[in-house]
């Protein structure tokens, strides 16, 4: 061991410090860590969501009537029963219309309620929870609410007491069938529901957005309000944006909760593709190959609105200011 002299005296040099022993067994293993974390969500995917999936394309191809073991294939003349001996294609032209609708103005109002939130200086936590609160309710129990509370269709009902006060006469929301009264029982509990859900995550894009990017648009003579939010504020939600819509997309023809409680099964002016589909594979018939063609057709038509909306709106753009 080398030593050092201080003063004359010889001192023994500091000894190095032993480098850090690598963990052994299971917990330095990289590999079998990954798997302990993510081996539990890939079976349960692979057996609930992948099997499935498979399954009911394959399914589509066979005649499956009052059972889901298929035996006699027959091609394409399920999907060529569903498009043409249902109610199936005019569910999906009325819900394309319903999506149309419902998806612009569930976002205008989500990002109109993150600004009114984000420019708040006290209790936006408050408010940030009151506007969420609702996406915990189940379709479902609002829907239940929505038919039997506020738009009852009796004279002591929520809605028919509010407009009575304006002098109106009392409106028979439910059984009524033609727009817009039913139309409007189902577009203002679906924004009750959604609109919170979609705010928060407009409201953490407005944060994340730099002041400095407010503050050289002032210098360089922009007026608050609605030239900071088109050429500033709208083009940083780009990518917030596309992701709501696409979201929104997709519950839009996924809908069903709703409907079936509101609705039910005897209307046929208001009918969501997977009520249709509902009726095709668990009602009178029970013809599971129809059913799952129906399914591959919903599938495939969400994939397909979603990919020309994602393109139209440059999703997976890195720069979202573009």
């Amino acid at each position: 061991m080398s030593t050092t002299t201080t003063r004359g005296v010889a001192q023994p040099a500091p000894a190095k410090a032993s480098p850090a022993r690598p963990r052994r067994g299971l917990r330095g293993n990289p590999t079998v860590n990954f798997w302990l974390f993510t081996g539990p969500f890939l079976i349960g995917l692979a057996i609930f969501v992948i099997v499935p999936i498979g399954w009911s394309i394959w399914l589509s191809f066979f005649d499956a009537r009052y059972t889901v073991t298929p035996s006699h294939f027959i091609g394409l003349d399920n999907y060529k029963q569903i498009l043409t001996n249902s109610g199936f294609p005019d569910s999906l032209l009325t819900f394309t219309v319903f999506a149309a609708f419902i998806v612009p103005t569930t976002w205008a109002l989500s990002l109109g309620l993150a600004l009114l939130v984000n420019q708040l200086r006290f209790m936006r936590a408050f408010f940030r929870s009151v506007f969420f609160l609702p996406t915990a309710v189940s379709y479902v129990a609002a829907a239940l609410i929505w038919k039997m509370s506020i738009f009852s269709g009796v004279r002591f009902g929520l809605a028919n007491t509010v407009i009575g006060w304006f002098g109106a006469d009392t409106v028979a929301w439910m059984s009524n069938p033609t727009p817009p009264w039913y139309w409007l029982v189902i577009v203002t509990l679906r924004l009750w529901i959604q609109s919170g859900f979609y705010m928060i995550l407009f409201l953490a894009a407005l944060q994340n957005i730099p002041a400095e990017l407010y503050e050289a648009a002032a210098i360089d003579g922009a007026k608050r309000g609605w030239q900071t939010f088109r050429y500033i504020t709208l083009p940083q939600l780009r990518a917030t944006s596309t992701a709501v819509i696409l979201l929104l997309l997709i519950a839009a023809y996924q809908a069903f909760d709703e409907f079936f409680n509101i609705v039910g099964q005897k209307a046929t002016w208001a009918q969501t593709p997977l009520m249709e589909l509902y009726k095709t594979a668990l009602g009178t018939s029970q013809d599971y190959g129809a059913g799952s063609a129906g399914a591959v057709i919903l599938s495939l038509l969400i994939c397909l609105v979603t990919l020309v909306q994602g393109k139209f709106m440059g999703f997976g753009r890195g720069d979202e200011s573009k």
